[in-house]
């Protein structure tokens, strides 16, 4: 029988999240709800031969592919997973399998990022996680926030989330202005938002909120220089990804109150250490990267994942990311299913 271990899910809600049963006589699981570090996982994840990921929870570099003897596949969500050693995977001969990317599921959760980056706005211009805090611990009202219908909402990046913040921005009565790499004037005047230059953005914004996927491109896109551009009562939003901004100048802005605060969802370390300066800080909000997680969203990831077990199981793997590991010497001695 395969041994199947269910990564990262802190909520423990795969096993409710698709329908397993295929699965009954193939394949024991084991559901992690905590997040294993390089070495916990080398001792931990020794003995399985599958390993089912959500996103880049879990780093699976070359180094653990070389202490897991037994792993035999990994799933993953989407085409590819950023922080895979794909190579490692083939030359282990790890077969890694994706998800459906054209499922009527995940065409229906575009709107769980982009809502939670909106709520995460509201939550920090309202200073509402101080005030929530405040009242549990049976005080009242001691900040006061701003009102966002005639602010500028800037948008670095106008991809699918960037468009649907604008929208909202649209019936919140904001302004909104957008840059990005690969952005033009035309582009952004056909979805009723102003296309301005990278200094503009942050110079003009009220809001900024980041939208552009994380690559070589926009590591460190946002760099001290850009966050002195911004406002003195400005804020900052980031459900994107935490490397495009750089982390030691966003603490020393916000430390030094150069901005009015930050709503983070995302960390260059996940999760982030206990003493981690975002946690104790007054003028941040932060959330443990909520972006995709919804119901909805891990029903579509898990979904796919008991179809694809047992389809390996039966020596026919589906949707393979790296054919050339089907020829490992690994994969041959699967015994006949």
């Amino acid at each position: 029988m395969l041994k199947l271990a269910i990564l990262d899910d802190y909520a423990r809600v795969a096993l409710d999240s698709a329908d397993w049963s295929p699965l009954a006589g193939i394949a024991e699981i084991t559901v992690f709800d905590r997040h294993l570090t390089e070495e916990e996982a080398a001792s931990a994840l020794k003995p399985f031969d599958v390993l089912c990921t959500v996103r880049e929870r879990m780093a699976l570099p070359r180094s653990l592919f070389e202490k897991l003897p037994h792993l035999k596949l990994v799933t993953i969500v989407g085409l590819s997973l950023p922080n895979l050693d794909m190579a490692a995977a083939t030359d282990h001969g790890v077969i890694v399998v994706h998800s459906d990317t054209r499922a009527p599921a995940l065409a229906g959760i575009a709107n769980a990022t982009p809502e939670l980056a909106w709520g995460l706005m509201i939550a920090t211009v309202r200073h509402l996680a101080t005030e929530n805090r405040r009242m549990g611990e049976g005080g009242w009202q001691s900040t006061v926030g701003v009102i966002l219908a005639g602010r500028t909402l800037g948008l670095l990046g106008l991809g699918r989330i960037g468009k649907r913040m604008a929208e909202y921005a649209h019936v919140f009565g904001m302004k909104t202005i957008a840059w990005s790499q690969n952005l033009t004037e035309e582009a952004a005047s056909a979805v009723g938002v102003r296309y301005v230059s990278k200094d503009a953005l942050f110079r003009e914004a009220d809001i900024l909120s980041i939208h552009v996927v994380l690559s070589e491109r926009t590591r460190g896109l946002v760099t001290a220089r850009e966050l002195a551009l911004m406002k003195p009562g400005a804020y900052l939003i980031n459900t994107s990804r935490a490397p495009i901004v750089d982390q030691p100048a966003l603490i020393e802005t916000l430390r030094a109150r150069r901005i009015a605060g930050a709503g983070i969802d995302v960390y260059d370390l996940e999760p982030p250490p206990a003493d981690h300066p975002f946690r104790t800080m007054d003028n941040v909000t932060v959330t443990p990267h909520l972006g995709y997680v919804t119901r909805e969203t891990l029903r579509a990831f898990y979904g796919p994942v008991p179809e694809a077990m047992a389809a390996f199981a039966r020596g026919a793997p589906v949707r393979v990311a790296n054919p050339d590991a089907l020829k490992h010497e690994k994969q041959r001695a699967l015994p006949p299913r």
